[in-house]
């Protein structure tokens, strides 16, 4: 009896300690790309180039500014291609006030256009079961997400920062 409680207790640990370092590499991760958009943060500080917040770059190209989650601070524009990557500390969901929810990954990419983000990568919405998000589009009052089919919502749900609660998958 012993040996099997033995063997049990010891493939229970095994597991536990898989699931552990698991985790800990996720988040050695989520700490590298933290660090990896703060460090371009700080390198164009010191070259004079500062960003704007995230949301004001949003509000410049007409989307609400609600649309990522409230940690979605670091991210990286490219004028030219208007090329932006945002980069989100953990795979996270956020809740509107309108029962819709967003699924991020750790790097959201889409390409700006006025009053859309284009070419989305990174983003989910559910329509019955979870879709990737291709682009998001906004006029006066309504927000629209194209995902295999075209989802508009109340534009005010978007208007204002959420937190993003984190989760285990995209």
């Amino acid at each position: 009896m012993d040996q099997i409680m033995n063997k049990v207790g010891s493939y229970w640990l095994g597991q536990k300690a898989n699931k552990q370092l698991d985790s800990f590499g996720d988040d050695i991760n989520s700490l590298s790309n933290s660090i990896q958009g703060g460090t371009k943060w700080l390198v164009n500080k010191i070259k004079g180039k500062m960003q704007k917040p995230l949301p004001e770059l949003l509000k410049e190209f007409g989307l609400p500014i609600g649309i990522f989650p409230r940690d979605a601070t670091n991210y990286e524009f490219n004028e030219q291609t208007k090329k932006l990557t945002v980069f989100i500390p953990s795979i996270c969901e956020v809740g509107y006030k309108d029962s819709s929810v967003l699924r991020f990954t750790t790097t959201v990419t889409g390409f700006f256009e006025k009053g859309r983000l284009a070419d989305v990568e990174g983003i989910k919405t559910k329509v019955m079961i979870w879709m990737k998000v291709t682009s998001i589009s906004a006029d006066s009052s309504k927000i629209h997400f194209n995902a295999g089919v075209k989802k508009s919502r109340s534009r005010d749900a978007y208007e204002v920062l959420r937190d993003g609660v984190e989760i285990d998958k995209f």
